[in-house]
């Protein structure tokens, strides 16, 4: 019979496998694949931040999780139309360990450089988007179980508890705790990164404003939810992001954060209604309607526009980036 697995090892060891041979997409779609205006504005936000940070040149603009490279190419094409004195001083870089989407990428966005991880980008100033790359990080789940904890693992008929050390945070008994290790490392890295040296990055992803027990963990497949436990690799695993979690983290290092506040706040505020006006206008009425129904979909309360959020972290000097304004 085979050990348990603790929980967040079966979760990067099935993702891995998922991204590496599928095709995400046809699974679930993105913001940048929802809607141009999306990559673009995040451009514009990119440009502006580079220009709160005192201009650095060069500056490595990198993105954390690219998918097939949309959101990048619309944030480029942006740049390079309102700020390419940015375009000029940018370097690219991608975090991407799929050799297959890399492939995509690379067709998509001439001169990339890829890395495994955060930690072999060029120290220089950094600008870092990342949209739905924190929720697929593996994650812990541990359960209070009257004065002790245990900790959720994979058996072979199905999760099992074990005795487990005390989380680092508090619940009631039965409850559940998750705790994302590898999005906390993220930040606390960028946090010291950002107080040591100009740089901030961009993270939309899902889950509460504040943290709350509960077991989050989700698998798709082929367009529906799935058992988290289906086969590794046939489906792909999210978790809800503790975004005030991994803002402490940074603050803890020296870093500011800004929000987390609702994804649609946040575009309404970065102009995405008014670009997409713009891209309607010159459209058949057809795909004029299909433009402002995307970025209705990314906005609205009861859509995307309040489960997403919006978090920044920067240089504690940097004024408030643009869309944190209160």
């Amino acid at each position: 019979m085979s050990e348990p697995e603790r929980l967040d090892h079966f979760m990067a060891r099935a993702n891995a496998v998922y991204y590496a041979t599928r095709d995400p997409f046809a699974d679930f779609t993105t913001a940048p694949e929802i809607a141009q205006a999306f990559g673009e504005v995040l451009g514009a936000w990119a440009a502006v931040t580079w220009q709160l940070l005192g201009r650095p040149d060069p500056v490595v603009l990198a993105e954390a999780g690219p998918g097939r490279g949309t959101l990048m190419a619309d944030a480029l094409r942006a740049i390079a139309r309102v700020a390419p004195e940015f375009h000029a001083a940018l370097r690219l870089h991608l975090i991407e360990t799929s050799p297959r989407l890399r492939a995509v990428q690379a067709e998509r966005l001439a001169g990339a450089i890829w890395h495994d991880s955060l930690e072999t980008l060029p120290d220089a100033p950094l600008l870092l988007l990342a949209n739905e790359f924190l929720d697929a990080l593996p994650i812990r789940q541990f359960v209070r179980r009257g004065a002790g904890w245990t900790e959720r693992f994979v058996g072979p008929d199905g999760f099992c508890e074990l005795p487990a050390d005390p989380p680092g945070r508090d619940a009631a008994d039965g409850e559940m705790v998750e705790v994302c290790e590898p999005a906390l490392d993220i930040a606390s890295a960028l946090g010291a990164r950002f107080a040591a040296r100009p740089g901030a990055a961009l993270f939309l992803d899902y889950g509460p404003e504040h943290s709350a027990p509960g077991d989050s963990l989700q698998a798709l497949s082929e367009g529906r939810m799935v058992d988290a436990l289906v086969p590794p690799g046939t489906a792909d695993l999210t978790a809800h992001v503790d975004f005030a979690a991994i803002a402490a983290a940074a603050r803890a290092k020296g870093a500011a954060a800004h929000g987390p506040i609702p994804q649609g706040i946040f575009l309404a505020r970065l102009g995405l209604f008014q670009r997409t006006d713009r891209l309607a206008r010159d459209q058949p009425p057809a795909r004029a309607l299909a433009l402002i129904e995307a970025a209705r979909r990314l906005a609205e309360p009861d859509r995307m526009g309040r489960l997403f959020k919006a978090l920044a972290l920067c240089h504690p000097g940097c004024p408030i980036p643009p869309g944190f304004e209160q």
